[in-house]
């Protein structure tokens, strides 16, 4: 893979700290659009095999032994050189190594100091573990979560880790490097995922305060609603409906023949309402209803697995995904038209860190020392 990378962050320098998942994530919208991005990883996490994972595609690794002094200056080298850090410990340990803001900007005033956490960087819980489900369960998220009478459902680590974590991160990147284009400074980014998860929830916040959104799983977007919900069919197979507008539940129960229904206005009859569309959608295949469904306005679709999403007509019209290295992942998003293809290569080692500022003699040096991997 070339060091030479095309797209709107080309020539935009990034070290990741090798961490868990919203991390790479977020390193990897990032390269997905240009930027370089060198992975920092144990030194014996490091070797010539490719890294296959999804989300180190595009990107480069080294393996780094930050507990030694000349880690830790080789680290700050790279700093140097870098635009962007993105840095994924718990409060406090950067700083312990001596990687931390204060120490970077003493090297490089203009890095943009990407910090990620669960908790953010002060309050009552950052110093304490967590995961994904804590983070959405205190951000009040995940009290919205669920079917009516059930316990709160996590969505598997989307919300926190994914979305209110990694691309917040990256987000929060773009904006300091567009900053610094006014300032000439860098900044440090304090993305913590319970507030990524709560901003996510904006929409909902006047809804709950004014008593207008209800008890999770009783809400018109929540699968409180008939006509915004999931119907087995036949074969096993499941259709999403979400014909919510007038216009497209007439489209759907037109299509599927149906008359003196409930009165879906009346939510009193919605247990009624999804009974007989439950029991309707079970007459015919998956298959059979996209067929009946297809080209129309009724908002049915075929709820995919993974594996077949990439073979669906409109996605691979879209190539909205594609095959790197014998594995099927999705294309970056969003799409900048006109745009070069992306490189999404799966990430290999970086043995050159010359134009890093670290040159091979004195890599030489440290790979003999067992700090380079």
């Amino acid at each position: 893979m070339s060091n030479a990378r095309q797209g709107p962050l080309s020539g935009v320098r990034v070290l990741e700290l090798a961490g868990l998942a919203p991390g790479p994530f977020a390193g990897m919208m990032l390269a997905d659009h240009g930027a370089e991005v060198l992975r920092v990883d144990r030194v014996k996490a490091v070797s010539d095999r490719p890294r296959t994972d999804v989300m180190d595609r595009g990107k480069r690794s080294v393996g780094l032994d930050l507990k030694s002094p000349e880690g830790v200056a080789a680290f700050k080298e790279l700093a140097r050189h870098a635009d962007v850090v993105i840095e994924v410990f718990r409060p406090g340990v950067a700083e312990r190594l001596g990687i931390g803001p204060d120490d970077l900007h003493a090297v490089n005033e203009r890095l943009v100091y990407g910090r990620m956490t669960g908790w953010g960087q002060d309050g009552p819980l950052a110093p304490t573990a967590g995961h994904d489900i804590d983070y959405i369960a205190v951000s009040g998220v995940l009290s919205m979560l669920g079917r009516e009478g059930g316990k709160p459902t996590p969505p598997i680590n989307i919300l926190g880790d994914f979305a209110g974590g990694g691309l917040m991160l990256a987000y929060g990147v773009l904006l300091a490097l567009f900053e610094r284009e006014r300032t000439g400074l860098g900044r440090v980014i304090d993305a913590a995922m319970v507030d990524g998860a709560a901003i996510l929830f904006a929409m909902f916040y006047q809804g709950v305060s004014s008593g207008m959104w209800g008890p999770r799983g009783t809400n018109l977007l929540d699968t409180g609603a008939p006509m915004y919900d999931t119907y087995e069919t036949a074969d096993g197979g499941y259709l999403a409906v979400g014909s919510l507008e007038p216009q497209f539940w007439e489209a759907m129960v037109s299509l599927m023949g149906l008359s003196d229904l409930p009165d879906r206005n009346d939510q009193a009859q919605w247990p009624a309402l999804r009974a007989r569309l439950a029991e309707e959608f079970r007459k015919r295949t998956r298959a059979e209803w996209e067929a009946v469904f297809e080209g129309s306005d009724a908002c049915v679709s075929p709820v995919l697995s993974m594996d077949e999403a990439p073979a669906h007509p409109h996605n691979a019209a879209r190539r909205s995904f594609v095959e790197v290295g014998g594995l099927s992942q999705p294309m970056p998003a969003p799409r900048l038209l006109g745009a070069p293809d992306p490189d999404l290569a799966p990430a290999t080692r970086l043995d050159d860190l010359s134009a890093w500022g670290i040159p091979a003699e004195a890599a030489e040096k440290l790979r003999a020392q067992g700090v380079l991997g």
